[in-house]
């Protein structure tokens, strides 16, 4: 099976699993794990941050970073694609009480000048406005991803106006290897960031938060109460630490197999729209002549895995377990499709 469903489904490869067999391990939860604390000092100096907290996944460092950012009663502003708010169970106001502002952005990415007139005035009849959340790359935007010049004036209004910034980073890497940006240099404009390790990048599990000391003493104490202390994670960590050392550098060219198969989409009948291709996802939509359903199902029997991103928009995602002529084989398929159409 070529399984284009999500970077997600990656195996560890033989180089991770001999590196997590060899880590240095102990207590996390007591703080002396060295191999949790050299991969969450890593991704904080990589990022220019203060400090970091290992956790099981993207969703609850996204979760903790609202608890520490918000009080109830408050309110986040945020694209209603984001995934925090769609695909994190409810989780911003079961964990943290809070309200939603939801922007209608180009493809979930949102400006200064959109989150400017929706920022709450002073009064008793309004939640206060109090965090802004960006994801980067944008997963329902098939992969687009903000620059740093888009954030900084993002940034900017964030500090005049008192509201604190959150960066959902579940493929900053992703970003990164597109935008040519230093990730040294988000730091200076957010007050947090998740960084996942189990998608592009191959981990088979883990999120790092990345903010201030502060911030993150008050997380740890958060990720206690979730239940996200693992006790000897190092070897998890581990895994970590090796696909940031290995496994960056190659994102391009999960990025080139994903615009080969974006430019073979545009050539099929049945295919109606193809969201240009930045980085890694491909979002595509059939025509009548096949229904979505219909079109998942028959790659699915043809050896080509895929998913649905609602009831119309199919998703490929590449990632290091799929190589080039696996690419090749899948446009062979879908192309061989047409041809019964």
């Amino acid at each position: 099976m070529i399984d284009l469903r999500s970077d997600t489904v990656t195996k560890p490869t033989k180089a991770m699993l001999k590196t997590m067999f060899e880590a240095n391990i102990g207590d996390d939860v007591f703080g002396e794990d060295p191999t949790v604390i050299a991969l969450e000092e890593k991704l904080a100096d990589m990022f220019g941050m203060e400090a970091g907290l290992f956790c099981p996944s993207g969703t609850m460092t996204n979760q903790i970073a609202i608890k520490c950012l918000t009080q109830p009663l408050e309110e986040i502003i945020l694209d209603q694609t984001a995934h925090v708010y769609r695909y994190e169970g409810g989780g911003i106001m079961f964990n943290s009480n809070a309200s939603v502002r939801l922007l209608n952005g180009e493809r979930g990415k949102i400006t200064a000048e959109m989150i400017a007139s929706e920022i709450n005035p002073e009064g008793i009849y309004y939640p206060k406005s109090s965090l802004v959340v960006l994801e980067n790359t944008v997963n329902k935007g098939g992969g687009i991803c903000y620059t740093l010049e888009e954030i900084k004036p993002i940034h900017q209004l964030c500090k005049q106006k008192d509201l604190k910034l959150h960066l959902d980073g579940a493929r900053i890497f992703n970003a990164l290897s597109f935008t040519k940006d230093k990730a040294v240099e988000y730091g200076e404009y957010f007050d947090s960031i998740s960084v996942c390790l189990s998608k592009g990048l191959g981990a088979p599990v883990g999120s790092v938060l990345l903010a201030n000391r502060d911030t993150i003493n008050y997380a740890r104490r958060v990720r206690k109460v979730m239940g996200g202390g693992m006790r000897q994670s190092g070897f998890l960590a581990a895994a970590g630490i090796h696909a940031l050392d290995y496994h960056i550098e190659r994102l391009e060219e999960d990025h080139i197999h994903a615009k080969m198969l974006g430019d073979a989409l545009l050539e099929l009948d049945y295919i109606a729209t193809v969201l240009p291709v930045f980085t890694n996802i491909v979002l595509f939509k059939t025509n009548p002549k096949i229904s979505s359903d219909d079109l998942v199902a028959k790659l699915t029997n043809h050896g080509l895995l895929c998913s649905l991103m609602d009831s119309e928009t199919v998703r490929f995602v590449t990632h290091l377990d799929i190589n080039k002529s696996q690419i090749i084989k899948a446009i062979e398929i879908l192309k061989s499709l047409e041809a019964n159409a």
